[in-house]
């Protein structure tokens, strides 16, 4: 894999090309998926509605919890700009998710 940078990058392109229309939920192909050397992988969607973006970021690992620095180094790239927040997780999860939410009518495209 390239870069951290040039990954996420890819990843963003990947979801505004095909973001998903809420509220229904489709199956997320394997362009929005990166799976690092040391075996992090890493998802990434953006969800439109009439009012709503939300950038979606989900980080796992088949030994243990992804750490904080590696997440957070995704997250600067993958939403620049934007602050996402952690979902609690169920304790010995190997999961991680992050939301951002733009809540700007402006910039929330209709679904």
């Amino acid at each position: 894999m390239e870069s951290v940078a040039a990954e996420a990058k890819r990843l963003r392109e990947a979801a505004e090309a095909k973001p998903l229309k809420l509220p229904v939920r489709r199956k997320v192909d394997e362009t929005h998926r990166a799976i690092t050397r040391d075996g992090l992988t890493v998802w990434f969607t953006i969800q439109v509605s009439s009012h709503a973006r939300i950038h979606d970021a989900v980080f796992e690992r088949a030994d243990r919890m992804p750490g904080d620095e590696e997440c957070e180094t995704w997250l600067r790239e993958l939403m620049p700009g934007q602050e996402a927040v952690e979902a609690p997780s169920l304790p010995g999860a190997r999961t991680r998710h992050f939301e951002a939410f733009e809540r700007d009518a402006a910039q929330a495209p209709v679904a």
